[in-house]
């Protein structure tokens, strides 16, 4: 079931935050940011859960790309999942949720910055209707090693 996140969810959100860390192609972030950091980080209304059997098994939230008037409306997307339930379209069912929470608050456009190598995260995206606006080549170092970024995209307003 799909709900708003609630304080009380932050440490198995974290904890599943750095299950994403340890793929090494979630993530350029090499710690896990304390409580306190990751709430400010992400738009308070646009924080929701997966929760499975009492158990939060994936998150998603929006963060806004920039607090320039002319984008208050874009925002950029970060989704995680259990590993033990990847494949199972919660990933789905949180963005498109997300999508229509954002939606009804004003937001027009989803954005997501992936590692090129993270393809089931393009496929997700794909799926929801997300499209490729270009690769940003060798972007940025993790471990000793440049990645490249695959830039998506959803309008979600006409």
């Amino acid at each position: 079931m799909i709900r708003k996140m609630e304080s009380r969810d932050l440490p198995a959100v974290l904890e599943i935050y750095q299950q994403g860390m340890d793929t090494r192609m979630a993530t350029f972030e090499t710690h896990v940011p304390t409580m306190e950091a990751w709430d400010l980080k992400f738009h308070p209304a646009l924080r929701f859960v997966f929760e499975e059997n009492d158990m939060i098994v994936g998150w998603i939230s929006l963060t806004p790309i920039s607090s320039r008037a002319a984008y208050r409306g874009v925002g950029e997307v970060s989704v995680y999942i259990r590993d033990q339930v990847e494949g199972r379209g919660i990933g789905t069912r949180l963005l498109l949720h997300l999508e229509e929470e954002a939606r009804n608050i004003g937001y027009w456009m989803l954005q997501s910055s992936i590692f090129e190598i993270n393809e089931a995260s393009i496929r997700l995206h794909k799926r929801c209707g997300f499209r490729i606006v270009g690769i940003r080549e060798k972007i940025a170092e993790r471990d000793g090693v440049w990645h490249n970024n695959c830039l998506m995209e959803k309008r979600i307003i006409k």
